[in-house]
């Protein structure tokens, strides 16, 4: 439940960090202020003691590394161009896109009727959310749908970590990340974004809270978890996650709280609900 709460608000910790930095350069550090944490992490706890890469290890953790470079990446710009609340309700459908892929995905891990209409309903709240949009014209209608690709490309990572935990140490997961991750985003921010940065408090808070929690406390805990769950199964804790990230947006970044927001939260979080029994 903690887990849930502070990812809920990851979104508008995002949203604050990019008042002072561009997406991409705010993507980067946050992987390094994360891979820190995560190499203290795994200092202290001995967890280097013998620690080799072997030859047949490379390419999934290369290709975990680049999915997850792109799942980041889509966020911060998804972010970027919506709002707060919008990002914490489309990120967190990851949760039922994530019972759905598992179906096709991991053995035993099967869409039954009850998870079908929870994927109904869930779906349903962000088409309404998505009809409203397009009906009024708003401006965030194309970070909306990158977030909506970010929150597919989030679920195929938990799925495909949810195996990959089983086969490899948690270090190796987690570093090959932060490496692969850091290494594109600092090409791709030189290349692409010429607008400087503002170093403030604020953006030191989001970096923090970025890094610290979400890409080292949170991912840590998460493969605990994956390794003794399936995914489906840590789905109805996840069903706090869009009502938690609206409320936070309300509070913070003074998003207003909208009926077909509201709805579109409930909705997500029914489906969530739903599909994790």
């Amino acid at each position: 439940m903690l887990v849930s709460i502070l990812w809920g608000a990851n979104p508008v910790a995002i949203k604050l960090g990019l008042e002072d930095a561009p997406p991409i350069r705010l993507a980067w550090m946050r992987f390094l202020v994360g891979g820190v944490v995560i190499g203290l992490w795994a200092w202290v706890t001995g967890r280097f003691g013998g620690f080799r890469m072997k030859r047949s290890e490379w390419r999934p953790l290369v290709f975990l590394g680049l999915l997850f470079t792109l799942q980041i990446g889509s966020m911060n710009i998804g972010t970027s161009l919506t709002s707060a609340a919008h990002s914490a309700i489309l990120l967190n459908l990851y949760a039922v896109h994530t019972v759905v892929l598992a179906h096709f995905l991991i053995p035993g891990d099967r869409l039954t009727l009850r998870k079908l209409a929870g994927v109904l309903i869930a779906y349903a709240g962000i088409i309404l959310l998505f009809a409203r949009q397009i009906g009024r014209g708003a401006p965030t209608l194309l970070g909306d749908a990158i977030m909506v690709v970010s929150a597919f490309v989030l679920a195929e990572r938990t799925v495909y970590l949810a195996g990959a935990v089983r086969r490899f140490d948690p270090v190796k997961l987690l570093l090959s990340q932060a490496l692969i991750g850091t290494t594109i985003f600092v090409v791709v921010s030189l290349v692409f974004e010429s607008s400087p940065t503002r170093w403030t408090g604020r953006l030191a808070t989001s970096i923090a809270y970025q890094g610290v929690l979400i890409a080292g406390f949170n991912f840590v805990v998460n493969l605990w978890l994956l390794r003794r769950y399936r995914p489906s199964a840590l789905a109805a804790f996840f069903l706090t996650q869009p009502i938690f990230g609206v409320v936070a947006a309300a509070l913070v970044t003074g998003d207003p709280l909208t009926p077909d927001l509201l709805l579109a939260s409930l909705a997500v979080a029914v489906g969530i609900g739903l599909t994790s029994r």
